[in-house]
């Protein structure tokens, strides 16, 4: 079996920079075996990579891709937290807010860009549960936020 190192290497995927804090609050908090990360949006370098609502500016396709890059802030996230994400057991929770035109009802759809990710570079330990909640506005404007919960050793 692979690590998850090079499944995201054979992915052609790289983990980012961990994203800065954004106010008063951890950016990953650990309890027993389990690990859960803050929001995190689609960052890269910085900066927002697309902002706007899904089924407005923001199609279902770039809102998986927006998706996939908040969970890769995660993993970043986490692995500032516990130094290494070979330590992780199992994916356990992801909790997706997607914002949403008046008419949008896709969410589910667009978290499967993250949760695809995860199934990808963990295999069956990626498997989680999920929430997927259509939200009005989201911090910088954020088409996807996420939050990640995993286990530990």
């Amino acid at each position: 079996m692979s690590s998850i190192y090079q499944r995201l290497e054979e992915l052609g995927l790289e983990l980012p920079q961990s994203p800065p804090k954004g106010g008063i609050y951890a950016k990953a908090k650990r309890t027993g075996n389990l690990v859960f990360t803050s929001g995190q949006g689609p960052i890269v370098n910085g900066k927002p990579a697309a902002t706007g609502k899904l089924g407005l500016e923001v199609t279902v396709e770039e809102g998986q891709q927006m998706a996939r890059l908040a969970v890769l802030n995660c993993l970043s996230v986490l692995e500032e937290e516990i130094g290494d994400l070979r330590r992780i057991t199992q994916v356990v929770k992801l909790l997706g807010f997607v914002a949403s035109g008046p008419a949008f009802y896709r969410q589910p759809e667009v978290m499967n860009g993250a949760s695809q990710l995860l199934v990808d570079l963990f295999g069956e330990r990626g498997e989680h549960a999920r929430s997927a909640i259509g939200t009005n506005n989201l911090p910088l404007n954020f088409p996807v936020e996420i939050e990640m919960i995993v286990e530990v050793v």
